[in-house]
């Protein structure tokens, strides 16, 4: 038997070798070079095979001194494996890469391409063969085994044993020749005239792209929200680049961070000498065409340059922009363009800081983004079970104290080296972060690190800055012993630490926000970092569950969803990551997401006060706020247990006088319902219509164009004309007629604000909460949707969409309650059906009605109409030959109708054109989709 190994999102060769370790009788694999990044997710199915006593030979090479040695010497402590080194010369390569396993009654040889590091295991393009032979051999099967065999005893015999000698040796010469053996960098610096040129990355065009369609449509600010070490400097100098300004004012505060930054720019600006420099301290290059100084500098001396001097002006940490020191200095300067950059943009001091840069976000760069485009290491994740001695089943989440004293014991110390020494880091220097659950904690753990002579320190908020800055030194420094910092309430976010390259996960997971904020601390990029081994000990903690949301790393997401991933490994990460939960901690957290009630008041309670942790303790007041941090909830599903935001935070922030006092006005509470009931918006027109309405006494249907045109690329006159009509409440029903307000009027031609409409807007109060409902589904479309226009229908593949939504985006001119049913409904202004399925259907219904509505694979779904539907009907035939009766066929998927009773959105897999039918009453269709889906869908759908 024969068939082709790739790596795709369900199946990769990591999964073949592991599966194949655990059930073989003997295994010989033969590879040119073995790296430890790919060793280490071997680990623990080498480790089962030698439990099992299953022996193995694994032969290596010299070739081109790729092989690591600590990948060797970790392969002399399994008892059952032999393993050897071809050594190269000039005259004698040594290329192959095979993997042989010997069963009972046949063998697996797999031949191919991959060696066994991360990316050929887990996310390269890699072809290998697997053959299998098969249980009675034939002539042919042994006579290849033979050969196979043969050949790699021959060489096995020409091969150096992997032993304490050759070590040595081995690790002397790669020392000695570090530069000349390493693999080259999948980095994007190239060599141009002998110097170091930087090319944008897939992430920086698109955001160079997004800033010059603002200044385009006449915007002069904007804000880059991305994770520290994506690079965002080298951004904002590639949209200089396309910019072309005539002087440039680049503000930080260190002037550390101002000398990286101009040498970023002198590599892809290629600037001459004196054409940038620097205004700080004793140096004062105030003629210099690329400026930058310190914002103590500026604040001191900007009027010694004219308001005008700098046309683009760019602020790096904008957080702290809100600032009295960079507001008067941002208010002084009158620049064409303003850039922001900042990995955290959250309110400081209550300024909002999207709106100091007009609510402009060019880009977005989160974790998955930044991993999948290769800004940060990928990390290695182990999820391990905590030693049975620790019983935090009856704890609760929020007693700390008691969770820290349960951890603080020798045997789970001793148990955390063993491990840590099991799966060990990239590299020999190891360099680790510890989180712990309380300063004793961290104290403890340091203390007891250090009594096993690992040099350990802690660091916690009780320390100055100057001590954390001192400690950071010394972790980087290779000459400092220090191995570990331990902490509890900083490094949560803004600090990277390049060399950190294992970071230890001690206490249960509370929040998916902070979990991923310390996850970050070690992805940042290091010379010679390969990845980031990442360690967390799992116990019986009844907050479990939330690990499965921090690694699923999707603000959107299901019960059912976050159990698949389990099972399957997250396997929809993005390049080499890799997560691995041993089974004990995968029944665990599969148990616990059984029996949470994802829309209950009490979990969506729990998700808003974590997100209040990570908050400061602060109440979160605005929608937007979550809009731009890793792992925050979706504000909109709180909507389940209440019609809009400020209505539910009375539900958690109880008795609070400002929530109460906007709970009391009906008027207020109608029109706020009315908004925060289209949310998340799937077409922007609405909610930009009331914007400029707002802002303006009247608008023209110019007017309103005109304002689309800042986030659109394009737009249809029919859809700005349907937005009016369903504001004029023209597509309402008898109920929404006496529930919603009207919050716009018509005139000659012209669109005026209600009155109830303006004295909602007027009063300073309601106007922030409006206008934080109006930007938060601006900046979410935008965010999610681009500036790209749609068109009619206005559908974007694999979104998420209720029946409602898609009465909406087709233009539907009647009733829109009215767009609803099941199995199929049909536009008939423009001939478009919507085809509705549910693939997983209750099991109350009658087996007359299970229609079998399924994926044949991942570009071809089988539909069944109606049993009343015939061939030869209108219907029958629209749905069976589109083109010829100038039809489109549009498909809707969900895996439930409900989730924990609440009704689940439909997901949209693109238009069909029927390849084969038969029947009638019901007709069974066949439909090519436009595209393949894709593979996170194929395996959330269970599609082969």
């Amino acid at each position: 038997m024969y068939s082709l190994l790739t790596n795709t999102s369900r199946s990769t060769l990591y999964n073949e070798l592991t599966q194949s370790l655990k059930e073989c009788n003997r295994f010989f694999f033969n590879v040119a070079f073995i790296n430890y990044s790919g060793l280490q997710l071997l680990l623990d199915a080498l480790k089962t095979s030698e439990e099992n006593n299953i022996k193995g030979h694994i032969l290596t090479g010299t070739y081109l001194n790729f092989t690591d040695p600590q990948a060797l010497r970790k392969l002399t402590e399994f008892k059952t494996i032999e393993s050897r080194v071809f050594v190269t010369t000039a005259i004698t390569g040594f290329h192959p890469k095979a993997y042989i396993f010997e069963y009972d009654t046949y063998y697996k040889v797999i031949v191919g391409s991959s060696n066994i590091t991360q990316s050929a295991l887990k996310s390269n393009i890699e072809w290998n063969l697997k053959i299998v032979t098969k249980e009675t051999p034939s002539v042919e099967d042994e006579s290849f085994i033979s050969n196979v065999l043969d050949s790699f005893h021959e060489v096995w015999n020409r091969s150096e044993e992997n032993n304490e000698e050759f070590l040595q040796a081995y690790e002397k010469f790669k020392a000695k020749n570090h530069e000349h053996v390493q693999e080259v960098s999948r980095s994007y610096i190239f060599k141009y005239n002998n110097s170091d040129r930087i090319i944008a990355n897939e992430m920086q065009k698109q955001a160079v792209s997004n800033l010059e369609f603002l200044r385009k449509r006449g915007q002069s600010k904007a804000l880059i929200v991305a994770a520290t070490g994506t690079g965002k400097t080298y951004l904002s100098a590639f949209d200089v680049k396309k910019a072309k300004p005539n002087r440039v004012l680049f503000l930080a505060h260190q002037e550390n961070i101002l000398k990286k930054s101009l040498k970023s720019f002198e590599k892809v600006l290629y600037l001459q000498e004196g054409e940038a420099g620097l205004y700080s301290g004793s140096k004062k290059d105030t003629e210099s065409r690329y400026l930058f100084s310190t914002i103590q500098m500026m604040n001191r001396e900007y009027s010694s340059f004219a308001s005008d001097s700098f046309d683009y002006i760019i602020i790096d940490e904008a957080h702290r922009a809100a600032s009295p020191t960079y507001r008067k200095v941002m208010e002084y300067f009158k620049p064409q363009f303003l850039l922001g950059m900042t990995a955290t943009p959250e309110r400081t001091d209550g300024v909002n800081l999207h709106e100091l840069f007009d609510h402009n976000v060019a880009v977005d760069i989160r974790l998955r983004d930044a991993l999948k485009n290769d800004l940060l290491v990928p990390f290695h994740y182990f999820g391990i079970t905590d030693i049975d001695s620790i019983d935090l089943s009856d704890v609760r989440p929020n007693d700390i104290t008691t969770i820290a004293k349960k951890l603080m014991i020798n045997q789970r110390v001793d148990f955390i080296i063993e491990k840590m020494e099991f799966y060990a880091q990239d590299g020999v220097e190891r360099r680790g972060l510890g989180f712990c659950a309380t300063i004793e904690h961290a104290e403890y753990m340091a203390r007891e690190f250090n009594k096993r002579g690992i040099p350990s320190i802690i660091l916690s908020g009780r320390d100055s800055v100057e001590a954390r800055e001192q400690a950071i030194k010394r972790l980087e420094e290779k000459t400092d012993p220090l191995e570990f910092i331990f902490t509890v309430d900083i490094f949560n976010e803004g600090i990277d630490i390049p060399t950190v390259n294992i970071v230890l996960m001690l206490r249960p997971t509370q929040s998916p926000i902070i979990f991923t904020q310390q996850l970050g601390r070690g992805l940042r990029k290091a010379e010679n970092k390969e990845f980031l081994t990442v360690l967390d000990f799992i116990g019986n903690h009844q907050s479990n569950f939330l690990l499965a949301i921090a690694l699923h790393g999707s603000k959107v997401y299901d019960k059912d969803s976050l159990k698949t991933a389990v099972k399957r490994g997250f396997t929809n990460l993005p390049g080499s990551s890799h997560i691995q939960l041993d089974e004990i901690s995968k029944e665990r957290i599969l148990e616990q997401l059984d029996k949470e009630n994802f829309n209950s008041l009490e979990h969506l309670k729990n998700n808003y006060f974590e997100f209040k942790s990570s908050n400061n303790g602060q109440i979160v007041w605005y929608l937007e706020d979550y809009l731009y941090v890793d792992s925050a909830p979706d504000p909109t599903h709180f909507f389940v247990k209440a019609k809009n935001y400020l209505e539910f935070l009375s539900k958690v922030e109880k008795n609070n006088e400002r929530l109460l006092a906007h709970l009391s006005d009906e008027n207020w509470m109608s029109v706020l319902n009315y908004l925060s009931g289209m949310l998340p918006i799937k077409r922007i027109h609405e909610f930009v219509i009331i914007k400029v309405i707002m802002e303006n006494n009247e608008v023209t249907f110019e007017d309103i164009k005109r304002e689309c045109l800042k986030y659109l690329e394009e737009t249809e006159d029919e859809i700005i004309i349907h937005a009016i009509n369903r504001l004029l409440l023209e597509f309402a029903d008898k109920r929404e007629l006496k529930t919603y307000p009207r919050l716009i009027k018509e005139e000659n031609g012209k669109w005026y604000a209600t009155k109830l409409f303006r004295s909602i807007f007027e009063n300073e109060e309601y106007h922030l909460f409006l206008t934080d409902v109006i930007q938060y589904g601006i900046q979410r479309y935008t965010k999610e949707f681009g500036h790209k226009n749609y068109g009619v229908p206005h559908f974007k593949l694999y979104e998420e969409y209720s029946m409602i939504d898609i009465a909406v985006l087709s233009n539907y001119e009647k009733t829109h309650s009215s767009f609803r049913g099941s199995g199929v409904l049909r536009n008939p202004e423009i001939n478009h059906y919507f085809l509705f399925n549910d693939l997983h259907k209750d099991e109350d219904i009658e087996s007359r009605l299970q229609y079998q509505d399924k994926f044949i694979n991942r570009q071809v779904f089988q539909w069944e109409s109606s049993n009343t539907t015939r061939l030869n009907s209108d219907r029958g035939k629209d749905l069976t030959h589109p083109q010829e009766r100038e039809a489109v066929i549009h498909l809707f998927v969900r895996k439930f109708r409900e989730i924990d009773r609440v009704v689940s959105k439909f997901i949209y897999i693109g238009t069909g054109t029927p390849t084969y039918y038969q029947n009638e009453k019901p007709i069974k269709i066949h439909y090519q989709l436009e595209e393949k889906i894709p593979k996170y869908l194929a395996e959330e759908f269970e599609v082969e």
